[in-house]
């Protein structure tokens, strides 16, 4: 497999969903063009701000990859994590934003009625190629989430490009049907001002959806634990080790989707001499790496076991 096709592959979800709403703009704002429909230029507007998203997450996964250095001796991985919250901003300040204005402006000087024809046409279209990209965003995000339910896995996820594109096609289709429901109602009941309220309703459902992803990604950026399992077996790991008495914590953070930093406090045999004491850090850093191979930086600190520890002067236990 060459490497592009394994990149394009890793990246499927972000490159189907960035090709089905190239497409969907550009028809969107010729359909808008044509007919004068606020619903419509909102749409495509939508998936304009939905192209640009893709491009930045794959930006931030570029970045992300580079190497450590002295600046960065963890890596950049959080780098992608960052790109995520400027896509949730992107799309509350200006998909949320611009949808309202627009309905907001068409229903204080409504355009007049013209052949809905178009925008079925595009709506039709539209929904194929969003609804191929969001059976590919599920079937992927299925794939990885396991036995879990889809909002705890979503809470659990590190990697943001894969549920934000699930989020923002779920909109996008939403959106849709909403714009459908919008031309239909305006020429059934010849009143174009339902076009605008479609378009501040879609405004609003990106709204809530720019919400969520802003805190999804803002807890990513300042920095999650790994998953709870995973903190388990190491702790499991290294209590079964000969010389080890006690863990004290083990505590982990996510440095990038698939990297993560985990410290170790643990209680050493007192009988170990400090060769010994270096040799079982080794081992078990071995072990860790074998068993858990996200696990990219390990730090193990030998310590008193913590229930043994003297009080401070006016500490209560």
């Amino acid at each position: 497999m060459s490497t592009l096709t394994a990149r394009i592959r890793e990246n499927i979800v972000l490159y189907g969903a960035l090709a089905a709403n190239v497409g969907i703009a550009i028809a969107k704002f010729v359909a808008a063009a044509i007919t004068g429909s606020s619903a419509m230029l909102t749409e495509g507007v939508h998936s304009l701000v939905d192209s640009g998203n893709q491009i930045l997450l794959l930006y931030g996964q570029h970045r992300a990859k580079r190497p450590a250095d002295a600046a960065h001796p963890f890596g950049y991985g959080r780098e992608l994590y960052f790109w995520a919250f400027v896509v949730a901003i992107l799309i509350f300040a200006v998909g949320a934003g611009v949808s309202v204005y627009e309905g907001w402006l068409h229903i204080k000087d409504p355009e007049p009625l013209r052949d809905p024809l178009v925008n079925y046409i595009v709506l039709g279209i539209a929904f194929l190629l969003e609804g191929s990209s969001w059976t590919i965003a599920v079937r992927e995000f299925a794939a990885s989430k396991g036995d879990e339910g889809w909002w705890q896995a979503i809470r659990r996820s590190k990697d943001p490009a894969g549920f934000i594109v699930l989020f923002e096609d779920s909109a996008a289709l939403a959106g849709l049907v909403v714009a459908a429901a919008a031309v239909w109602a305006s020429h059934a009941f010849n009143d174009p001002r339902i076009d605008g309220a479609a378009s501040i309703l879609i405004g609003l459902i990106l709204g809530v959806v720019a919400i969520l992803l802003a805190r999804e990604a803002k807890g990513l950026l300042i920095g999650e634990r790994a998953d709870p399992r995973i903190v388990a077996e190491v702790r499991r790991v290294v209590e079964g080790q000969p010389g080890i008495t006690a863990v004290n914590h083990v505590r982990t953070i996510h440095t990038a989707p698939d990297s993560i930093f985990v410290a170790i406090s643990a209680d050493f045999d007192d009988a170990l001499t400090m060769a010994e004491g270096e040799t079982l850090i080794e081992r078990i850093e071995a072990t860790l790496h074998t068993q858990f191979p996200q696990l990219s930086s390990i730090y193990i600190r030998p310590e008193k076991r913590e229930d043994a520890l003297p009080l401070a002067p006016g500490q209560v236990m």
